[in-house]
């Protein structure tokens, strides 16, 4: 049989068991569900910058953003949607990707909409509220054949890649210690941050950031974590915490101390090594990450936009079939940690991971 032929022949079964195909050597079409700050203000901005995926739709429950939308990036009505209506989707040969931006409480619900749809996936950071919501996602996403990626722009970007690689190549020698820390002053008083149905919290929003980080800085996995919350306004987080403390233990002996709140600003990574160390300052924010190592290795910021490069990578993977960079799995594993935060939280003592 000829390639050319094969290829055809395969093209042909692979439609017919209804797995989407991606539009080889072209940009990929990416709908926002949820027009709110992260999609307004970064990301489909973002999508102007990116080469292989542009915004082709929008998914909202608030009507009045349409015309903003479309009249701003000449979105199609035949690429709009309501949550009520999302299911049509699956009719879109325009939309390739669905992008959640919803409150965290929210993701499970419409990222099992989207892969119910035929969409490929990407959802962003925190995953979702539990471990058990996350194995949920990841499995719709499998039945249905599509792709799912997880919102981590950081372990996309050079700076992060370099903390990885070093987790691993250890050139400063064994870690020792990780301080991780992200937090800023949320002076809203009704937020859904707010909220503990819709996945509100310090923990939830900014703290899978150092979560995260300690988890790639060390390049383990951890096997126990202890915790506690903190409030100076008691009257705003009557529902979720204000400011949460983690320290977690690693198999190799290295302990991870982390901080997140919404009481007071924070941005830093910094690992102690045998031989020296190396920190990120700030490690997280959207205008850059630089650092600097103990040897005297200065970590420039990335140029690029950061959630640029991170759907470029994203919709490669999906144009050649490659895995993603962040899967759903990645995500899981932080929740099953956020959930063993409050538990340990909540009962004052270490937990086993």
């Amino acid at each position: 049989m000829k390639r050319r032929t094969f290829l055809q022949q395969s093209i042909i079964a692979t439609a017919a068991w209804g797995i989407p195909l991606p539009r080889m050597n072209s940009s990929l079409g990416v709908a926002l569900v949820g027009l709110g700050y992260y999609s307004r203000d970064l990301l489909a901005p973002a999508l102007q910058l990116t080469k292989n995926c542009h915004l082709q739709g929008i998914v909202t429950g608030s009507p009045e953003k349409i015309p903003i939308w479309q009249n701003k990036y000449k979105i199609k009505d035949k690429h709009v949607y309501n949550y009520e209506n999302m299911h049509q989707l699956s009719n879109d040969d325009g939309i390739d990707v669905v992008y959640i931006v919803l409150p965290t409480g929210l993701h499970a619900e419409y990222a099992i909409k989207a892969a119910e749809a035929g969409k490929h996936v990407w959802c962003e950071k925190p995953m979702a509220r539990t471990a058990a919501e996350c194995q949920k996602i990841i499995d719709a996403c499998k039945k249905n054949g599509v792709k799912l990626s997880i919102g981590y722009r950081m372990q996309h970007e050079t700076n992060t890649r370099m903390i990885m690689k070093w987790a691993y190549e250890k050139p400063f020698g064994a870690i020792k210690t990780i301080t991780a820390e992200a937090g800023y002053y949320e002076s809203r008083k009704d937020h859904w941050k707010m909220k503990k149905a819709m996945g509100g919290g310090a923990m939830y929003d900014m703290g899978v950031y150092p979560l995260n980080a300690a988890r790639y800085a060390a390049g383990e996995e951890p096997i126990a974590v202890t915790a506690s919350h903190s409030t100076k306004r008691p009257q705003v987080f009557t529902e979720v915490d204000e400011t949460t403390e983690f320290m977690l233990e690693f198999p190799s002996g290295a302990v991870a101390r982390g901080k997140t709140s919404f009481g007071e600003g924070m941005n830093l990574l910094n690992i102690e090594c045998r031989r020296g160390s190396y920190y990120l300052e700030p490690f997280q924010a959207y205008s850059g990450v630089k650092g600097e190592a103990s040897n005297g290795i200065i970590l420039r910021a990335m140029k690029r936009n950061q959630q640029a490069v991170q759907m470029d990578d994203d919709a490669m993977a999906i144009i050649q079939d490659k895995p993603v960079l962040v899967p759903g799995e990645e995500g899981m594993k932080d929740i099953a940690i956020v959930e063993a935060i409050y538990q340990s939280a909540a009962i004052g003592e270490r937990v086993e991971l």
